[in-house]
């Protein structure tokens, strides 16, 4: 299987067993991501470097106005879309192989964990997985610490308090908080 087949049965949701052409093609690109994220968190570059190393891992054409401060961490990296002014602070973990879309103006804060796969809950298929993708609008705020699960929609101008874990969509304008993540309020 190669890159293009995957991304499509990723956006049909396609569930992947333990040991299918899907399986194996996403330990082939883990060891791809490792290699990028290891060039990136091994030593020091300058944010233009940075930039170019990850839209390198991405597949995405560079944007001057992206910002990451590293470590940053993707066993996947070929299914990420990121929009323009998009700051990912250090120590973020991205499970991308389901699809992660990152809009215009988006802040990212440490830690953040997204992730697009679930396991199957029945112990004797546990290896096979579900993916679902994750999209965080325009002007999004994502405090630090903060785990997004699969499936969730963030919408525009969202802000997701430290430490939340996004277990449903969040609509626009809202700031939620807790685990899991309920809303608090709206912003006006």
């Amino acid at each position: 299987m190669d890159r293009e087949q995957f991304l499509l049965e990723m956006k049909k949701r396609t569930y992947i067993e333990v040991g299918s052409e899907a399986h194996l093609h996403m330990h082939e690109m883990a060891q791809r991501a490792l290699k990028y994220t290891a060039e990136i968190n091994s030593s020091y570059h300058t944010p233009h470097e940075l930039g170019k190393l990850f839209f390198e891992l991405i597949g995405q054409e560079y944007d001057e106005t992206f910002g990451l401060f590293p470590p940053f961490h993707t066993d996947y990296g070929m299914n990420i879309t990121v929009g323009k002014r998009v700051f990912i602070n250090e120590g973020c973990c991205f499970q991308d192989q389901g699809g992660i879309y990152i809009g215009d103006d988006v802040l990212i804060g440490q830690q953040t964990v997204i992730a697009t796969l679930n396991h199957d809950l029945r112990p004797e298929r546990r290896g096979n997985m579900q993916p679902a993708p994750v999209k965080i609008g325009n002007r999004v705020w994502i405090g630090a610490h903060v785990t997004v699960l699969p499936g969730v929609t963030v919408g525009d101008g969202a802000v997701i308090a430290a430490g939340a874990v996004v277990t449903k969509d969040v609509p626009a304008s809202a700031v939620v908080a807790g685990v899991p993540a309920k809303v608090i309020k709206y912003i006006e």
